[in-house]
């Protein structure tokens, strides 16, 4: 894979070290916030607008994930190094990930034993636990507990692949990657066309779908590799100087007519298939204006500090939405109420995250992310001079 690479502004990496891409962290807090606001939609704080947020807030949910899984495969790929090892590639993923879904399942066992009485489902702990609740067909084994780590059951598959994905992408030609995300896009396309063929079965309630639809297309573990994989030729496309089709406003663009779109097509193409292409080229687009040194207010301090932080907003916002409107709120009477409600919340939700990342995810990505052995060995490639050890750039991924 390339080290020194060029696009048409100037160098997007000097020797091992990539380029920051501050407007996508940043932009991850959107994407966070977007599944934020979808799942206010399932709650009916204001029954008298409930139809129409439902509509307009529809799609919010499929981009935010979407969006992560394919920045995953982008910015591990932007900073993954030859001489990394797959031992401590995987420390780092782990130690990211799980101090954050641990904290948000307890919080969920005891959320659901002590308010809502509910026997807990030891079958579905263990699952849960250890990330492969997204392999389950039925949707009560995928939802129970915190429903939103179903996500990180397809992350763990992203990292566990990872350092063998990457290589091999490493080897394609750079004038064949375009032909290669065009193949990745196909088969994504094609999956909702294979689904008619399932036998028919009851739609669920929030969507002209069935659970053996959108768990085939939208969270089974498997079909969502090909996202992951969108974005690690996107970056390889970025890094390598291949021509972009358009630039940030254009892809923005594109990634709003498509959100507008999507009320228009059938809900199994809406789920994954009609946003991937949009998604991805704002990430490739961002990237590599931010690799050329252009300002962006995406990259501003206080949208990178949401960003650092939306990640633990990521994993405790369904339940601070779903207890907090139970235990505290109920549903209002005017719109005005009703967004009062959601914006408590979100708040809530805010400072959450924020002692989530700096009292738990922070400290323990610091202490343990990287081995000891790997310190010192660190250390003494330096010259004798003691440097603190931080965790490479690939731990501001999304998660």
């Amino acid at each position: 894979m390339d080290r020194t690479t060029k696009g048409d502004g100037g160098p997007l990496r000097t020797g091992s070290r990539p380029a920051q891409l501050r407007s996508l962290t940043g932009m991850r807090f959107i994407a966070a916030f977007m599944v934020f606001a979808f799942h206010t939609g399932f709650i009916g704080m204001y029954p008298g607008v409930q139809a129409t947020m439902n509509k307009v807030l529809w799609q919010a949910g499929f981009l935010g994930v979407g969006f992560f899984f394919l920045l995953s495969g982008f910015v591990l790929t932007w900073s993954f190094r030859p001489s990394d090892t797959t031992r401590a590639f995987w420390r780092r993923r782990i130690f990211k990930i799980f101090p954050n879904h641990l904290t948000t399942f307890i919080a969920a066992a005891l959320l659901l034993a002590f308010v809502d009485d509910v026997v807990l489902n030891g079958r579905d702990a263990i699952l849960n636990v250890f990330l492969l609740q997204a392999w389950a067909p039925d949707m009560n084994v995928r939802g129970n507990y915190n429903g939103v780590a179903w996500s990180l059951s397809c992350e763990l598959l992203f990292y566990i692949s990872f350092p063998l994905v990457v290589r091999w992408i490493g080897k394609i030609r750079p004038n064949r990657l375009w032909a290669w995300v065009g193949a990745l896009v196909a088969v994504i396309f094609t999956i909702p066309f294979l689904t008619t063929l399932f036998p028919s079965a009851p739609l669920l309630d929030y969507s002209d779908v069935t659970d053996l639809e959108i768990w085939s297309i939208y969270q089974a573990p498997l079909p969502r590799m090909l996202d992951f994989t969108v974005g690690i030729l996107l970056a390889r496309i970025v890094l390598t100087g291949q021509r972009l089709p358009l630039g940030r406003a254009g892809s923005a663009v594109l990634v709003a007519i498509a959100y507008g779109a999507s009320q228009f097509v059938p809900h199994t193409f809406g789920l994954v298939a009609l946003m991937v292409v949009p998604l991805g080229l704002l990430i490739a687009a961002t990237a590599k204006a931010d690799a050329e040194g252009k300002k962006s207010w995406l990259g501003s301090r206080p949208m990178v500090w949401l960003g650092d932080v939306s990640f633990a907003f990521y994993m405790w916002h369904s339940l601070l939405l779903w207890y907090g409107y139970m235990t505290v709120f109920g549903p209002a009477t005017t719109l005005g109420g009703a967004l009062a409600e959601m914006a408590a919340i979100f708040v809530v939700t805010l400072f959450v995250a924020w002692l989530q990342y700096t009292l738990v995810e922070h400290p323990i990505m610091r202490r343990f992310s990287v081995s000891k052995r790997d310190k010192e060995k660190k250390a003494k490639e330096r010259a004798g001079t003691v440097v603190a050890i931080k965790p490479p750039d690939d731990d501001r991924a999304a998660a």
